[in-house]
């Protein structure tokens, strides 16, 4: 169940990110203010975060080599399933990473 949460929320999150950062740049320029801008970006990160280290408990890299031989097919799917879960919340941290470093490098109003 970690696994599903990460391959569905971990991509929404950074969806919904990039909508919220795109509706706060006409305020934060008009205030001339960073910081709701980087607090949204440090809570979505944090929140795909968690949801990649859920998703790794369930993977095969933190299955000990004895517990990772596919002797059942339900147990080689639910390890593939948190590799693959792990994989999507990870680059969606990644893009969010991209995003935040936008907000570091430019300021609200060239954006």
């Amino acid at each position: 169940m970690k696994s599903w949460l990460a391959m569905v929320i971990a991509p929404t999150v950074a969806l919904a990110t990039q909508s919220t950062l795109y509706s706060m740049v006409t305020p934060s320029c008009s205030a001339q203010a960073r910081v709701p801008l980087h607090l949204t970006a440090a809570i979505a990160l944090a929140v795909v975060v968690v949801l990649a280290v859920l998703a790794l408990g369930e993977s095969s890299l933190r299955q000990s080599p004895a517990a990772s031989h596919d002797s059942d097919e339900a147990g080689a799917r639910r390890r593939f399933l948190g590799d693959v879960a792990t994989a999507v919340a990870a680059l969606s941290a990644l893009v969010i990473v991209g995003m935040w470093f936008s907000i570091w490098v430019l300021t609200p109003c060239d954006i």
